[in-house]
């Protein structure tokens, strides 16, 4: 089967289609095949091998695997003897290391069953940045209905995602994003809309109890300012690819950790886990029409790099998606 592989560090020139062994699932697998797959950040930070200390894991001169991706939406091919919940034929999506393949082999337990109502390519854009906002604004920030969130950053993967799931949650919503952005959070369900490029949130009255900051873009003094005396700031993920090359965002974490003790305010960073409780969630919410995933392009599976490098210049508009057209999407 062909699979695209980092075969080396650097930009997206170092991403190959190859062709490599079709995985065999285990007794507690599904064979699953791949008709889209969304790219994330976090796979041009493996792609790049930034932050430089992430190296130590993942291969000091060159990637010990060079496999990228990990959400992806299929359909069962293969189950192994013990695999009762899914069958073949059955349409599903979930999360899976190299995902950018034409056939993964993932845990039955992991994958959730597709809606009807959703095609492939949205189905493919749910895993990470959906359950990151999931779990951030659920998980770690409890958020309740009444209480003020901002999202800064509201246009990306994960902002997309956080708007709507902060209203499902009944929260009055400020989103932070650039003017071309603005009609698109509008539609998300916003209640403000600030434009970072003409307003500057962090010197506004407004006082919220969550901030979701998917930048990492203003120093934290800045942000507790506009957080009430309880109020929970979260960093997700980890800026982006002009972030600082050997720590990542690590300076900020230790910073949040020295500040915590002495301040009434919660400081975080947040990374989201593999939950597939959470995944149904996202699933039941976008079949009764109440979440959607933005998708900003789509490209074919032989243009993967092109996908990576413009996520990568962080012009993206929610997801972007990479399509395995001869695999039935």
């Amino acid at each position: 089967m062909k699979a695209v592989v980092a075969c080396d560090y650097g930009g997206a020139e170092v991403l190959r289609q190859v062709d490599i062994d079709k995985p065999t699932p285990a007794d507690d697998q599904v064979l699953v095949k791949v008709h889209a797959v969304s790219v994330n950040p976090l796979d041009w930070h493996l792609m790049r091998g930034t932050p430089y200390l992430l190296r130590l894991a993942s291969g000091g001169r060159k990637p010990k695997s060079g496999r990228t991706g990990v959400d992806y939406s299929g359909t069962v091919e293969g189950v192994g003897r013990s695999v009762m919940r899914v069958s073949v034929g059955d349409a599903v999506f979930g999360g899976a290391s190299g995902a950018l393949a034409e056939y993964v082999a993932v845990p039955a337990e992991s994958v959730v069953l597709k809606p009807a109502t959703l095609t492939f390519e949205q189905a493919a854009a749910v895993n990470v940045a959906g359950r990151t906002a999931l779990q951030a604004l659920r998980r770690r920030a409890h958020v309740q209905p009444g209480q003020k969130v901002l999202i800064n950053g509201a246009s990306g993967g994960v902002g997309t995602f956080a708007v709507q799931l902060a209203k499902v949650f009944g929260a009055e919503v400020t989103a932070v994003q650039s003017a071309r952005n603005v009609d698109l959070v509008r539609s998300l369900g916003a209640d403000h809309v600030i434009d970072y490029t003409t307003e500057d949130f962090t010197r506004g009255p407004t006082r919220y109890e969550v901030i979701v900051d998917n930048v990492g873009n203003r120093s934290l003094s800045e942000f507790r300012r506009v957080l009430t005396p309880k109020g929970k700031y979260l960093l997700v993920g980890g800026g982006g690819p002009e972030d600082h090359k050997w720590v990542g965002p690590l300076r900020r974490i230790v910073q949040m950790f020295i500040m915590s003790p002495f301040v009434s305010q919660d400081l975080g960073f947040f990374m989201a886990k593999t939950n597939r409780d959470d995944l149904q969630m996202l699933a039941d919410l976008m079949a009764a029409g109440r979440l959607r995933a933005v998708i900003d392009r789509c490209y074919p599976f032989t243009e993967a790099a092109a996908a990576m490098r413009y996520l990568e210049s962080g012009r993206a508009r929610g997801k972007v998606v990479v399509t395995l057209a001869e695999n039935g999407s």
